[in-house]
This record gives structure tokens, sequence and C-alpha cells, in this order.
């Protein structure tokens, strides 16, 4: 028998050779290239190119990071995906403003002073603003599905701002029920708060997405043009007064948001974006514009103190000092060039050539039966000169100005302090107590 102990075992060739270690760490195989799909050239660019290139992105970096200090992330790489479903959810959750108008009991005059007394609290309590315009989504459609009594119009609302404030908000923000019930001087127990949310919600289907005019103006404000912190301001002024009135139920929140921007950069004084402007939004533009130069006295005085402070860029006083001082949104008008006269009269003396000849001029253009070109007309071809000479004296320009009325009333100054917490007056009456005609009816017979 072999001892085998002390024998040395000799290894055998390997027919696969194994590979010497990488002096510098573990070494990947490389993935041959399929011929299917060969290699993308590498576009070169100049050093110029490359660094403007990078500047962009490094700006572009710092604006989502200020941005995300604020609470507001955005998600570049899913923008048109998250910009097609608000569409498609704004469509789904949107009012009917003629159900509406078939309340037995509820009049459109109603409105602002519900409008009123939600923002007063919304404004006491801090909440996020998509709430606001959640709260009165969810009233619309409410009342859109039920007939609700004058009684319990105010319950609804805040049944509605409590249900939005649960949805959009932090927790140890959302009013407790007996917050509600102190605010409304106990008009209503504290178990038909918790019964008419119930209610709202399973009218509404619990379907709580809805994109408001808020979603909308940040996406709009945070894209590739940044605006201002003033301009953003003065929308949402403008966005809350939308709120208030029948004329702008009908609209999608895009546009509300969209026209609210287009107005807001007009009066700063920025400059326009045609290719963004729709005729919704300039619909609605022209609804705001007008409401404001004929009634910017009749503003929510609620509103118009929630936007003076200095928090919000003093975005009401900026709007209501414009209008009082006569400015109005303007379209951007198309010149055209005055009528000529087709027929010139014709000179007792005429040269035989009055105009330079082309090389297609005939022996008929020279001959007496068609009238010579007159030399000198009658007034300027310039169609933007200011000076000419005319027989018709009502189109002359007048030597008046237009000097438009402002009415001077004593602004009250606001402090500026950082949202007060005594916004809200507790001891305001009930909303239902409000059942009279409106205001406006009651100034027209008096």
């Amino acid at each position: 028998m072999k001892d085998v102990s002390n024998s040395v075992r000799v290894p055998r060739p390997s027919a696969y050779p194994k590979k010497r270690p990488s002096p510098h760490g573990v070494s990947k195989a490389r993935k041959q290239q399929s011929p299917l799909y060969p290699a993308q050239a590498v576009v070169r660019k100049s050093p110029r190119g490359a660094k403007a290139e990078a500047l962009v992105q490094r700006q572009r970096e710092a604006q989502i990071l200020a941005l995300r200090r604020e609470g507001i992330y955005l998600e570049e790489e899913y923008r048109d995906e998250i910009r097609f479903y608000m569409h498609e959810m704004e469509r789904y959750t949107m009012s009917s403003m003629t159900s509406m108008d078939q309340q037995p009991e509820i009049r459109w005059h109603m409105r602002p002073c519900l409008v009123d007394f939600l923002v007063e609290i919304h404004f006491t309590f801090r909440l996020r603003p998509e709430t606001l315009y959640l709260t009165l989504n969810i009233i619309d459609r409410y009342v859109s599905r039920r007939i609700v009594y004058v009684k319990h119009y105010q319950l609804v609302g805040c049944a509605a701002l409590w249900i939005a404030a649960k949805f959009e908000d932090a927790k140890e923000r959302v009013p407790t029920v007996q917050d509600l019930a102190q605010i409304c001087r106990d008009t209503y127990d504290e178990s038909a708060f918790i019964q008419m949310e119930g209610h709202v919600l399973s009218t509404i289907q619990w379907a709580l997405g809805h994109p408001t005019a808020e979603a909308w103006l940040r996406m709009m404000c945070c894209g590739h043009c940044v605006e201002e912190p003033k301009v953003q301001h003065v929308a949402r002024f403008l966005m809350e007064i939308t709120l208030f009135y029948r004329e702008f139920i009908e609209f999608t929140p895009s546009s509300i948001a969209l026209g609210a921007l287009t107005l807001a950069r007009y009066i700063c004084g920025k400059s326009r974006r045609i290719f963004e402007e729709t005729e919704e939004c300039l619909d609605i533009v022209e609804l705001l514009d007008t409401r404001l130069a004929k009634h910017v006295n009749d503003l929510s005085e609620t509103l118009v103190k929630k936007y003076s402070y200095a928090f919000y860029s003093k975005a009401a006083t900026s709007v209501v000092q414009y209008y009082l001082e006569g400015g109005r949104f303007q379209r951007q008008a198309v010149f055209s060039l005055p009528a000529l006269p087709m027929t010139p009269i014709k000179s007792s003396y005429s040269p035989k050539i009055s105009t330079p000849m082309s090389v297609s001029t005939t022996a008929s253009d020279l001959s007496d039966d068609m009238p010579g070109t007159p030399s000198s007309p009658m007034y300027s071809s310039d169609a933007f000169s200011s000076s000419y000479c005319s027989d018709d004296k009502e189109n002359l320009p007048s030597s008046q100005v237009f000097s438009p009325v402002v009415n001077k009333q004593h602004v009250e100054t606001i402090p500026e302090q950082f949202l007060p917490h005594d916004f809200v007056t507790i001891s305001r009456p009930a909303l239902h107590s409000l059942n009279v005609p409106s205001p406006r009816l009651i100034a027209i017979v008096a």
C-alpha cells in the first residue's frame, strides 16, 4: 500500500488560467457593445458653452434648494404627468353653477358674508392657502347636490373648513369642535359639526383631491421663470377676490391662477407673456379688472386687511391704489393704417411724367384719361404722426387732458405686524340672521 501522507500534490495545468488581480482593486469585466445598439457619439461643447450650461444648472439648483426651504418640492422629471393629472382632477371636482342657482333659500348676495367669515377663521388659525380654496370647492360641490337652508349655511361652511384643514394642514393647526362652536357663538351644538362633516363627505363621495388655484399658481411661479414675491402676493390677493363672486365659479382653478398672475404682472409693471395667455385667461382678467375698477371700495375689509401687512408685500394697498388712480388693464391694440383716397383730384396742370417711370410703364399710364398722382398729399402718410391737416374738425386732438377722478378716502394706516392673533371677532352675529334682501337692492330702493 502506497504511503500518501508525505507526498506533494502537483496541480494540474488548467485550460483557463487565472486572471492576475488588478493592483488598483477589484476590476469588472467590460461589457462588449452590442452591434444593434452602437455607442452614441459624444457631443463636444465649446468651453464657453459648457461654462454657460454649468452656470444655468447651478442657478436652477439654487432656486430648487430655496424653494425646498420654504416647503415647496418640485419634481422636474414628472412635471408633465403631474400637470396632466391635475387638469383631469380639476374637471372631475368642478361644481355646477346651474344647480347652485336653483337653491330655494340661498342667494348669491349671501356668499360674500360666508366667504368673509371663512377668510377670517382661516387667517386666524394660520392655515395653508390651499385650505381656503379647498373649503370653497367643498361648499360649492355640496350646494350643487343638496338643498341647503339658510340656517345651515354657516354650519356647512365650518364643516367644509374642518374637512379641508384635516386634509391639507398639520394636526396642531386644525381647529377643534370647541373652537368652531365658540366662533359660531354656540349657534350649533358640537355634535352638529360632526354630523354635518359625515354628510358632506358622503355627498362629495370623499373626493378631496382637488387641485386648487394656489397649487396651480405655485407651479406657474416656480417654473423656469421664478416670479418675484410681490407678484405672487398680488396674484394671491386677486385669486381670493374671485372666491366672493358668482361669475368666477364656472372657470377652472388653472385658468383663475393664470388670469390672476397675468393681471398681477401687469399691475406690478412686468412684461406680458402673450404666448401663455388664453381666451379664458383674458376673460378672467377682464372680469377682475372691471369689478375692481367699478367696486374697488366694496372689497371685503377682512381680505384687504389681511393683504395689507408687509408679510404679503402690502398687495392690497398696491392694487387698491392702482385702481383708485384710474389704472386699467389694456390689451395690446392692433394699429392699422388709415384708408387712403382711391381717386385723387385731378389738377388743371399735370406734367407729362409726375412719378418716376418703372420698367413696366406703358403708354396708357401717360395718357390724359387717368389723373396724375398728386405730388403733395393733403395729409401726412405717417399713420402715427400727431400733426396733420384735415378739414374734419371733430377728429382733431383735443387740448383738454383726461384726468381720472380719484376717490380720496381716509385710509387707516395699518401697523406692520406679523399675522395678529386677535383677528377673529368672536362676538360677530351668526350668518343665518342675515336672511335679508341684497344690500344693493336696498340702496337702489332708497
